[in-house]
């Protein structure tokens, strides 16, 4: 069996260091830096539509009382062209089904009080079972007090595929990865928003070439066309430098069709995996392709209830 690097949870130091960025973000967000037509403290109205933009969340925390229904597809590499029509009947495909729930329109305490969802998803490659937490720490302010959104979301999978006998130390705790992400947006006009969004992922077990933390940032945008169509591009860039099997970088870009209760976006990514901390690990170069032939196409669909 191959040899694996193990390093089991690094809870507090993963907390230290997102305290660090809330502290940071907090105190720049307190700034009147912007000066705006003052129509009060109310949020800002729709910075984005939907909880996700393409491969990355937003910061976005649907009112209290939404369940959200989630459908994640990426279909297989466009490389083979029209043989596969571009990935669509492809090998690679993957898919995840998930469901959030806001449990709180104010959670927290003094100036940071914002709605709270947890959630629930299920991947098909890796048979990834993934728990996340969302919770809007700050909304950005129609009178410009408050000129930034803040987000911090958090995600634990569990790779439910293999015998606990095929585990490289045998231990249950060899399936959980963790990611931690602050997303903060800003929303320019009424037809731009855009968002920055650092983030930590964590696998207990990682090949001897890798480290088990890994840092990334990702950029994204969102520009209306119409009341209802928006085009999306995002960005993410790894920062951590392993020792080998360096993840890649991903570029993405599609349409945003969105109602009240529905929101559709369509794109062509080279991420693939969906779950966050693993496109940010583990998508890798393919050595005889570009990246640009690697891409796939995907697309996201959500649908809410309210009760």
């Amino acid at each position: 069996m191959q040899n694996l690097k193990t390093i089991y949870s690094k809870t507090f130091s993963v907390i230290s260091l997102l305290g660090l960025l809330l502290i940071t973000t907090s105190t720049f967000a307190q700034e009147d830096s912007v000066k705006v037509q003052d129509s009060g403290n109310k949020p800002v109205r729709s910075v984005f539509e939907s909880t996700w933009i393409i491969d990355n969340q937003t910061t976005l925390v649907n009112q209290k009382g939404t369940f959200e229904f989630m459908m994640n597809h990426r279909f297989g590499s466009i490389y083979n062209g029209l043989s596969d029509i571009y990935g669509i009947y492809g090998a690679g495909a993957n898919i995840r089904l998930g469901f959030n729930y806001t449990l709180f329109e104010k959670f927290g305490i003094g100036s940071f009080k914002g709605r709270l969802s947890v959630g629930f998803g299920s991947t098909k490659t890796g048979m990834i079972q993934d728990f996340n937490l969302k919770y809007s720490i700050l909304q950005q302010s129609r009178n410009g007090k408050v000129p930034v959104s803040v987000t911090y979301f958090t995600d634990m999978g569990i790779s439910t595929q293999g015998t606990k006998a095929d585990l490289p130390n045998g231990n249950s705790s060899d399936r959980l990865s963790f990611f931690h992400q602050v997303i903060i947006s800003r929303k320019i006009n009424d037809k731009l928003s855009v968002m920055v969004a650092p983030s930590l992922s964590h696998f207990n077990v990682v090949e001897p070439t890798m480290k088990n933390d890994h840092f990334a940032i990702a950029f994204a945008g969102r520009y209306k066309i119409t009341e209802g169509t928006a085009i999306l591009i995002n960005y993410d860039q790894p920062i951590t430098k392993h020792t080998g099997n360096n993840p890649e970088f991903n570029v993405s870009a599609g349409i945003e069709v969105a109602t009240s209760a529905h929101q559709f976006q369509i794109f062509i990514t080279n991420y693939t995996s969906i779950v966050p901390q693993y496109n940010n690990m583990y998508t890798k170069p393919n050595s005889p392709k570009q990246w640009y032939q690697d891409l796939s196409i995907g697309f996201n669909i959500n649908r809410l209830w309210n009760f």
